[in-house]
């Protein structure tokens, strides 16, 4: 449910400020899904609420704000994958041989992770918007900035690639 009116007089910062109240969970779960860690995940939604907040002026379109916060989480997962030699706790404890020791919150089904996290990460994306975040195509076209149909033959390719990858691993 909205607490927040669309009205004209609301800022842009106001907007994205509300949205981003509003929809924390989901970035944070968003940032998880990349860096399947608890203080990562912070640390890439923390970044990309920074940089909505400041950035908030260069809105275009306020009914659009959501989406363009989206990409803007979409981007800082993007850019902290990229950083050079970054280890997360979990990636620490497996390197020097220690039991993580997954909890009932940890993935349902570490292959079914393992074979998303195999993607490219477009088509990652594309999955985790669908089926964890649970966006319709029309809003992934919008968030990815990409043509629908080509989400969707994205999404149909990437669907085949988890099957594959899932099969040769239950063999």
């Amino acid at each position: 449910m909205h607490i927040f009116s669309w009205k004209k007089e609301n800022t842009k910062e106001e907007i994205v400020s509300q949205l981003i109240l509003e929809n924390y969970n989901q970035y944070y779960r968003l940032a998880y899904s990349y860096v399947h860690n608890e203080p990562d995940a912070c640390d890439i939604v923390q970044s990309g609420v920074y940089k909505a907040l400041q950035n908030s002026h260069s809105l275009k379109k306020p009914e659009f704000a959501k989406t363009w916060v989206y990409r803007i989480m979409l981007n800082e997962c993007f850019s902290y994958m990229k950083k050079p030699e970054t280890f997360s706790y979990e990636a620490i404890q497996e390197k020097d041989g220690i039991d993580i020791g997954y909890t009932e919150d940890s993935y349902q089904n570490i292959d079914l992770q393992r074979a998303i996290d195999k993607l490219p990460k477009e088509d990652k994306a594309i999955i985790i918007l669908r089926y964890f975040e649970d966006k319709k195509i029309e809003e992934i076209a919008e968030i990815l900035n990409e043509n629908i149909s080509t989400v969707k033959s994205r999404l149909y390719r990437s669907m085949g690639k988890l099957r594959q990858s899932l099969k040769v691993d239950n063999e």
